[in-house]
């Protein structure tokens, strides 16, 4: 006979699509050893349309399906899973982020401690290609492995969990810190929480692996960045100037931080110099994403943002789309 717990972590899944576009994450999640303490929050446009048997969901402490109608923000729709959630923790999953088996139990425990969040460790999960590589090193390479566990200044963003009654102090704010969320851990640094990497907690992510879709991707997620950046900044106009004239330094100096990460996870023969070019262009991308954002705000970017994040498997190459739905 199983023992019955209270969910002590919610974790939130965002679709626009039917059950099966997230049911490889659900499956990862099924397997979890803390699974009976979790409550599974799918977000959807439509109850109906999400089309989900009973089945694919047993097991869980909780589950709730939110409909929210059309969903053009995937920040709005967490609010709503956050006002919504039952649990004192909130983790933000994606449809192409797998979690190992003990996942949850590494941030659970990791959460009856005092951190506002804690994040795991981030690998690669499709490393056939080098615009895989290059997409994964420009987001999460300074949370592969190896990586040292403790309080740290900056948590994998999509990824990372959080203590439910902090995010919701935020309100209305909510959405616009998850867009960026760099924004929402230095805001919640600034207000004296800390941020804790337990990376024996460990997921792998699925990254953008065709050519046209990483650059798209990469110059999007520069915009929003810039945009959030200026606007939390109360920038002046002259301000936003400066950091105009200053984009060809930005690749520089991520490119310089990002070689330093290659060389620590020991991948610096396999990557370096293969990986470099892709690398170097998805970084220049971004900066020109970013000098627009400064120079003219957020325009629909979060939006356009939100199809590469919900629709990964279309931006993957064909090999990388058959290891997927073979999955």
């Amino acid at each position: 006979m199983s023992t019955a717990y209270l969910p002590e972590m919610s974790v939130v899944l965002v679709t626009r699509d039917p059950f099966r576009a997230i049911r490889k994450t659900v499956r990862y999640l099924s397997r979890q050893t803390f699974r009976n303490r979790l409550e599974l929050l799918i977000v959807v446009p439509s109850r109906e349309r999400l089309d989900l048997e009973d089945s694919e969901v047993q097991g869980f402490g909780a589950v709730q399906v939110l409909e929210v109608g059309p969903i053009l923000s995937i920040s709005q729709a967490k609010l709503v899973a956050a006002r919504n959630a039952t649990a004192p923790v909130i983790a933000f999953a994606e449809d192409h982020c797998y979690p190992e088996p003990d996942w949850a139990e590494h941030l659970i425990k990791a959460h009856r401690q005092s951190w506002a969040a804690v994040g795991p460790a981030v690998k690669n999960a499709n490393p056939r290609t080098l615009n895989s590589w290059a997409s994964y090193l420009m987001s999460h390479a300074r949370w592969s492995e190896p990586v040292t566990t403790g309080p740290t200044d900056g948590l994998p963003w999509h990824n990372t969990s959080y203590k439910r009654d902090l995010l919701l102090e935020y309100g209305s704010e909510l959405p616009s810190l998850l867009s960026v969320e760099g924004f929402l851990q230095e805001s919640l640094a600034e207000r004296g929480h800390q941020l804790y990497l337990a990376p024996m907690a460990k997921v792998s992510h699925v990254n953008v692996s065709v050519a046209s879709s990483m650059l798209a991707h990469a110059f999007v997620g520069g915009r929003l960045f810039g945009a959030m950046r200026a606007r939390y900044g109360k920038w002046s106009p002259l301000r936003r100037l400066l950091h105009i004239v200053a984009t060809p330094l930005i690749p520089l100096v991520r490119l310089r931080r990002t070689c330093r990460d290659i060389r620590r996870i020991g991948e610096q023969e396999r990557l370096l110099p293969r990986a470099l070019p892709a690398l170097c262009v998805g970084l220049t991308f971004h900066a020109l994403g970013e000098l627009a954002g400064y120079a003219f705000g957020l325009g629909n970017v979060e939006q356009q943002y939100s199809s590469y994040e919900l629709n990964r498997i279309d931006h993957i190459t064909e090999e990388d789309r058959q290891v997927e739905l073979a999955g």
